[in-house]
């Protein structure tokens, strides 16, 4: 049995318009927690996405391409993958299935994609299915432009929200001053679609002649963690800030999230880029993090088998190896603690059909926790 006994940190105060922002003001609860950490799968270089089939069998995406389907501790490599663009921050992306998976068998995956220029590319979704350990019946939903061979910031998760709609992120490609204020581009949005890729009716830049009409929200950074709420069903996410401010939104249609206008974070090199954290059009973050904790992965803590975890978030941690649990009261975050210490960079985090949390370590493979 391992125990981790997290450290307190204290959060210094930012100010705006002289005010101290008490949200983030939170230290990390010392805590000592019983659990053990169980290896599922080994030897996965990214495990960068995982879901799980109805036969309980999971589908892991590896960054660098390859997407393996463990069932009864076999692991299968897919077959008729589409070629990845492997660079940098991009690769074989998220995957999920369709809310009514066991009658249709759509598989919906996010990558980067050189499609449409022999150099660089951009986030791509896909839907396709699943026969004799290949993908078939492969459809382009979307695929975003113009391609670049920028490493940085292609997203990108997948969420279906309670009506049906699928929602998927792509991060700004490192062009900051450009395309996460610019509707008629893609890139620093959240886009939203129907299942088949068609645009919803009531998406809100339809009638923007020039808008790319599948973008729900903008000035967004580089979304990697996405989750639906167990009880409300509104679809939330984390995106990374540069040196600090990453953020914990609650999607609103139409909503600018304010990067790089206003943000908490400072350049890596130490200076500033803006000196505005609040603007009257663009949404605060219901929580975010100075020092940066770089997240990727996000769920709700569901089920009966972490009583006292119930509710809520988690968010894993590249930076500094540990899932971050959130306790929330409604939509505010009133505790922090540290999980999972130092299992690894943590590229995502799920809760899997068994109720066990399940997190997919870099270098490692997929891990999940047994509560005492």
């Amino acid at each position: 049995m391992l125990k981790f006994i997290s450290l307190t940190l204290i959060f210094s105060f930012l100010t705006t318009c002289g005010q101290p922002v008490k949200e983030n003001d939170i230290a990390i609860d010392i805590e000592e927690r019983t659990y053990s950490i169980e290896d599922v799968v080994n030897n996965i270089s990214n495990p960068w996405g995982m879901v799980w089939l109805p036969d309980n069998s999971m589908l892991i995406t590896e960054k660098s391409g390859t997407i393996i389907h463990f069932k009864d501790g076999i692991k299968t490599n897919i077959t008729n993958v589409p070629e990845v663009y492997n660079r940098g921050q991009g690769g074989l992306l998220d995957i999920e299935i369709h809310p009514n998976y066991s009658k249709n068998g759509w598989i919906y995956i996010t990558y980067a994609s050189s499609e449409g220029t022999k150099e660089g590319g951009n986030t791509a979704l896909i839907r396709c299915k699943l026969e004799n350990n290949s993908l078939t019946n492969i459809e382009k939903l979307y695929k975003a432009t113009p391609n670049t061979t920028r490493g940085q910031h292609f997203g990108s998760r997948i969420e279906f929200d309670n009506e049906g709609y699928l929602y998927f992120t792509i991060g700004e490609r490192g062009n900051r001053d450009v395309n996460p204020q610019d509707i008629t581009r893609d890139g620093g949005k959240v886009y939203r679609l129907n299942d088949d890729g068609s645009i919803p009716s009531d998406n809100p830049f339809i009638n923007e002649a020039a808008a790319k009409k599948a973008i729900y929200t903008y000035g967004n950074r580089n979304p990697q963690g996405m989750a639906k709420h167990p009880v409300t069903g509104a679809i939330w996410i984390h995106e990374h800030g540069p040196k600090g401010g990453d953020e914990v939104n609650i999607l609103k249609s139409g909503a600018n999230y304010g990067w790089p206008v206003i943000s908490y974070g400072i350049n890596y090199s130490g200076t500033k880029f803006t000196e505005k954290t609040e603007h009257p059009d663009m949404e605060q973050p219901i929580y975010y993090w100075v020092p940066s904790i770089a997240p990727s992965g996000m769920t709700f803590v569901t089920g009966n088998k972490y009583p006292d975890w119930k509710g809520s978030l988690l968010v894993g941690s590249l930076k500094f190896n540990y899932v971050e649990m959130l306790t929330l009261d409604d939509n505010k975050v009133i505790a922090r603690e540290k999980i999972a210490v130092d299992v690894g960079r943590v590229r995502n985090v799920k809760m899997g059909p068994d109720g066990y949390i399940y997190i997919g370590v870099e270098g490692r493979g997929i891990v999940k926790i047994i509560p005492n």
